[in-house]
């Protein structure tokens, strides 16, 4: 009957040898004992060979040796079925390794009186006499703690921060040519009108292709402005206020 000082272990065992693997409860990191060769596997293959020598002997000299090797391949045959089945004999050997592996694995372990888990060296807290899911050592813990409020810091100011100031609003530019929905571009993208604002040629405002009248001052935008309305004399092309009556360049009448 194997008796395991933990529960955490995997058997990697054959036919050929015994091998078995002892892990920590903790981090699950796993210790392989070493390789052991049977000596029940090892003797079947001896008694194998010797019956396939002696078949061939028996094939060359006949009689009596031919038996013989009969008989000694049966043998072999018995003890091949025995070691798949894994026979006591190879059950008592397994056990023996068994034991032995785990007295060796115990010298990687430590047993947490706490939780009873078997641990490894890199999981035992050795200031405190415990593993370190009962008592976690202090430096590392804090670490994490750390580590833990920084990320939350960072998400309740992510929540917090205003990332956007504009308004959400959505714009659809009408062409004034031929009253359809005339894109993005500069030019209509169904009549082909150019979509660029006329400057008010008295107070500077922009307004619409099309529009009569400044949306500003009400400047007339239709039609031939007068010197007056422009301000601009027509003799210098001097820029003069709107509604100046003479150019102050030239003297000329602009009324």
């Amino acid at each position: 009957m194997l008796q395991s000082y933990t529960r955490n272990y995997e058997d990697n065992s054959t036919d050929a040898g015994f091998q078995f693997t002892f892990y920590c409860d903790v981090c699950e990191d796993g210790y392989k004992s070493a390789f052991v060769e049977s000596q029940t596997y090892k003797k079947g293959g001896f008694f194998r060979g010797l019956g396939e020598g002696a078949g061939i002997l028996g094939d060359l000299l006949g009689g009596a040796v031919g038996d013989l090797g009969w008989r000694a391949q049966q043998a072999g045959d018995t003890l091949s079925e025995r070691f798949d089945d894994q026979g006591p004999e190879w059950q008592r050997e397994h056990d023996r390794v068994f034991l032995e592996a785990r007295t060796e694995a115990m010298e990687h372990f430590r047993r947490c009186p706490s939780c009873n888990s078997h641990v490894c060296d890199s999981c035992w807290n050795e200031n405190e006499g415990l593993c370190t899911e009962c008592a976690p050592r202090q430096e590392v813990y804090v670490a994490k703690a750390r580590a833990e409020a920084m990320r939350r810091n960072i998400d309740d100011a992510g929540d917090e921060a205003t990332v956007w100031q504009g308004a959400i609003e959505s714009k659809t530019t009408i062409c004034s040519q031929c009253g359809k929905p005339a894109g993005k571009g500069k030019f209509c993208s169904h009549c082909g009108a150019s979509l660029a604002l006329n400057e008010c040629p008295r107070c500077g405002a922009e307004n619409a292709q099309g529009v009569k009248f400044c949306n500003n001052c009400g400047l007339q935008l239709v039609g031939q402005a007068t010197p007056a309305q422009t301000g601009i004399c027509p003799s210098c092309n001097a820029k003069n206020a709107p509604g100046t009556k003479f150019c102050g360049e030239c003297g000329t009448k602009l009324v």
